[in-house]
């Protein structure tokens, strides 16, 4: 239940953030309040992140080093999935990194997947708040999300995909 619950809250979080930073941008495929890509992304991070460290005696700089370069592959791999997923069932091209100087397509480039590197050593530092939030939040809110969520996938596939 825990990562559902982290999920919710990092898809929330991830496009009111992408929201802010291009100004009302359009932050991803579904209707409501969220970007999935951010859950599943955030999601694996802790999961991997927990069983790559855990078992392991790994300075702080050194598992830095070794996050930022794993959730800059990995976070890219999602990012080039997402992309060409959405616009194969959707016809959408949601981003485009073309104008970009080093893209690699479409959907990702090294200035974007620098970003991602960084972001996920931030998202150490604020995962402990994530976790409060998801223990103040009481159960029933996640329950509505979860409803809200399903409805807005299926309204999605049904009103969006071509």
């Amino acid at each position: 239940m825990y990562f559902f619950k982290f999920f919710f809250i990092t898809s929330i979080l991830g496009f009111f953030i992408e929201s802010f930073l291009w100004h009302g941008h359009e932050s991803g495929i579904l209707y409501g309040p969220w970007t999935p890509v951010y859950g599943v992304g955030s999601v694996i991070i802790v999961i991997l992140s927990n069983k790559i460290f855990k078992k392991r005696n790994i300075n702080g700089f050194l598992k830095f080093i070794i996050l930022f370069i794993f959730c800059f592959v990995f976070l890219s791999l999602i990012e080039l999935i997402g992309g060409v997923l959405i616009e194969k069932i959707f016809g959408i091209v949601f981003w485009d990194y073309t104008k970009y100087r080093f893209n690699i397509g479409k959907y990702i480039c090294l200035e974007i997947s620098l970003i991602w590197g960084i972001v996920s050593c931030l998202f150490v530092f604020i995962k402990p708040f994530i976790d409060k939030l998801i223990k103040f939040i009481p159960s029933l809110v996640f329950y509505i999300f979860y409803i809200l969520f399903f409805i807005d996938i299926v309204c999605t596939l049904v009103f969006k995909i071509r």
